[in-house]
């Protein structure tokens, strides 16, 4: 499980990341084939983010994420040949009639749409909360695929999301955050985006 490393002094918590968003390369040439290990570790980068939100009610969010995560790195360590690409790893596993990491992906991209969602909001409507952005993002991504059992879970995390003064402040420095999220959330929004087009494909469902 990743935990947050410490923010260095001036720094951010972009700095902290194991591999970011913004350093995953995109094959345009190849389909905009998109590197299994590289977007794995961003995403596995992302999860520390639910540690600086720091409720115990976000736990739950955090292992979601890292379970899917799971799924997918299974599948590639199972299959290393067939799964240097996200896509590829996904068609291969489809074509043994098994779905478990096509599955753990299609959740994944989900919740990685709902936290760049979120935290577009936050940038973009400045006196809005984090509370507010992050039911506004919950409502348009995943609550529409989650059970009544699940709703309440993500519901209570929504609730306990600190003022944005305070996350900020957890960031360091305000400023430098704001321009290192604006860059991530393009680059996480790019490949969220293909994803999902890519998964919209005949060949990429079950």
């Amino acid at each position: 499980m990743a935990f947050q490393a410490a923010i260095p002094p001036g720094g951010t918590w972009f700095d902290t990341l194991k591999k970011s968003f913004v350093n995953v390369p995109i094959d345009s040439s190849n389909g905009n084939a998109i590197p299994t290990s590289d977007f794995l570790e961003a995403a596995e980068s992302l999860t520390t983010l639910f540690d600086l939100l720091g409720s115990l009610a976000f736990t739950p969010v955090k292992n979601d994420m890292i379970g899917n995560i799971k799924k997918v790195r299974d599948r590639q360590l199972a299959s290393p040949d067939d799964s240097s690409t996200l896509q590829s790893l996904v068609l291969n596993e489809l074509k043994s009639k098994k779905h478990t990491a096509a599955e753990g992906l299609l959740w994944l991209v989900r919740g990685l749409d709902f936290t760049s969602q979120a935290l577009r909001h936050t940038l973009q409507n400045p006196d809005a909360e984090l509370s507010t952005s992050f039911r506004t993002a919950y409502t348009g991504t995943l609550k529409p695929h989650h059970s009544f059992l699940v709703k309440p879970v993500f519901s209570a995390a929504m609730s306990a999301t600190p003022y944005k003064k305070d996350f900020y402040a957890k960031m360091g420095d305000e400023e430098k955050s704001k321009v290192e999220l604006g860059k991530w959330l393009d680059a996480l929004e790019e490949q969220v985006k293909i994803l999902k087009e890519f998964q919209e494909r005949k060949e990429a469902k079950w």
